[in-house]
């Protein structure tokens, strides 16, 4: 499924949000069945279980969603031992589509990631569709869109397609940022994603992980600012990021081959003689 094309068709389509229902099946149980009247997305919550679309088998799992038309051949089936818990929100089109892309004839699966943002904006969802009144029916609907949106994103990050504008997007953050108290845990929850896939995306993109490439942008800074003013080491650690200016000491020494002082005393009056220039990145 191409998520910009699916995106767009959302964008430009008239739609409002049927039902918002949550089950919890047993395991190994099974059904023959129809799709609802009305398209859908299936969130898992817990557990694992296949549907079958006449032969199309998708798993589902926490980290993936699938989406379903209406009055469509369904088998679906709980695998394991746990229990299969999912939100299931449907929705009605209110206006015609085209007949090239018409998603109440349509079944697909999107793989998300593990996103904490997605499963909060489904637990407001759920809320929401269960309070009587003009307000809530408005929140559901704004909910909705909200996680179409969250899906939309998750969806396109765990993409190959979705790599470079990942890469990119959380490059130029640390680019902005570096001075902060940036970690690669907080930039993964940031942009929806684990740990492992940034450090994937990192490592394809530039031959480290975002952790080193965040290092090796606040040392490249800190030879700019030693060799540009006569700050304290103490105040230049701080700017990069790095409370400890011993810590700092200690890396800068270790990736650099000297300690920040013997830096800027040896090249200070003349940068061009430290051949190993600004540290890969």
């Amino acid at each position: 499924m191409d998520i910009n094309k699916l995106a767009e068709h959302f964008a430009r389509t008239s739609f409002r949000v049927e039902q918002v229902c949550r089950y919890m099946r047993d395991p190994g149980m099974s059904c023959d069945d129809y799709t609802e009247p009305f398209p859908g997305f299936v969130f898992p919550l817990r557990g694992r279980a296949d549907f079958d679309f006449s032969g199309k088998v998708y798993t589902l799992t926490p980290g993936n969603a699938v989406h379903g038309g209406a009055q469509m051949p369904l088998n679906r089936s709980v695998l394991g031992d746990t229990k299969w818990e999912y939100l299931l929100v449907l929705y009605r089109i209110c206006a015609p589509e085209p007949s090239s892309f018409c998603l109440s004839n349509m079944h697909f699966q999107l793989n998300t990631g593990q996103s904490p943002r997605l499963l909060e904006l489904l637990e407001l969802l759920w809320r929401s569709s269960r309070e009587p009144g003009g307000i809530s029916t408005f929140q559901t609907e704004t909910l909705f869109r909200c996680v179409l949106e969250e899906l939309f994103v998750c969806a396109r990050n765990q993409s190959n397609d979705g790599e470079q504008a990942l890469f990119e997007q959380v490059s130029k953050y640390i680019h902005e940022h570096y001075m902060d108290g940036l970690s690669v845990r907080a930039l993964a929850e940031q942009n929806d994603i684990n740990e492992n896939r940034l450090f994937y995306v990192f490592k394809k993109h530039t031959g480290m992980g975002p952790g080193k490439y965040l290092m090796a942008y606040r040392l490249n800074r800190a030879k700019e600012s030693l060799l540009a003013n006569d700050a304290p080491i103490g105040e230049i650690a701080k700017s990069l990021g790095y409370e400890d200016a011993l810590y700092f000491s200690r890396i800068f020494k270790k990736q650099v081959g000297v300690s920040p002082a013997e830096f800027r005393g040896r090249f200070r009056n003349n940068p061009y003689e430290f051949q190993d220039g600004p540290i890969p990145i």
